[in-house]
């Protein structure tokens, strides 16, 4: 009996692993363990645990800047996979809708439906943005994605803000229809009245998606988009 409590304690301590890992981005051991009030010991082994269930794998951490002694860090990213343990709102159904909308009406309508579909998220972060200060848009506009359910977080970079989403709802769909991402990328440079860049998609393959928002010294005229992005 204490044998199986230990499995389903083991295995809830381990989803939540996983799910910091969704939230907040590639991770360390020692962050996540900082972040779940468990031990680097703790947390490597549910890691190993779940590279080996192909739901997470690892890399040594990037060093910006001069590099310290020792060897890096590694850093643990969802796969695919890892991703997919997580809900994905009826996929084939979306996709089969969408691809008929192709068949009668071409790539156009399936423009306008994405962006049709993100008109309701576009006024109400609208509202959400009025007054906020430049330098806090990023911010606030990745805690409304957040309670979305894209997970996202915003950080400062020497060129400008990102916005990383680290869960994508329609990945799987987004995937043949880019369109949901292009739709998205607009309203993010509308919102934001500044040109965009995705750098990053996850249906491009990619561990996140990564929105970059150049400061406004830095102009331009046009929106920039990453072939095969997602929201």
């Amino acid at each position: 009996m204490d044998q199986e409590v230990s499995s389903v304690d083991d295995l809830s301590t381990r989803d939540r692993v996983a799910e910091s890992i969704l939230e907040n981005g590639p991770s360390t051991a020692t962050s996540l363990a900082s972040r779940l009030g468990l031990t680097p010991a703790a947390v490597r082994r549910h890691l190993e645990h779940l590279v080996e269930q192909g739901l997470v794998e690892s890399h040594e951490e990037r060093i910006r800047g001069q590099r310290r002694r020792g060897r890096p860090a590694r850093v643990f990213a969802l796969t695919a996979a890892g991703r997919d343990t997580f809900a994905h709102s009826y996929d084939d159904l979306a996709a089969e809708a969408l691809r008929f909308l192709r068949a009668t009406g071409g790539d156009t309508a399936v423009m306008d439906f994405a962006r049709h579909r993100l008109a309701d998220f576009r006024n109400r972060y609208e509202r959400l943005l009025s007054g906020v200060p430049v330098e806090e848009q990023a911010s606030v506009l990745a805690k409304a994605l957040t309670d979305d359910g894209f997970a996202a977080s915003a950080s400062s970079t020497p060129l400008g803000e990102q916005i990383c989403q680290h869960h994508c709802p329609v990945a799987h769909v987004a995937e043949e229809f880019p369109q949901l991402c292009e739709a998205e990328t607009e309203v993010f440079a509308d919102l934001l009245g500044s040109h965009v860049q995705r750098l990053a998609t996850i249906a491009h393959g990619d561990g996140v998606c990564t929105t970059h928002l150049p400061r406004a010294t830095q102009t331009t005229s046009t929106v920039s988009h990453h072939e095969g992005e997602s929201p």
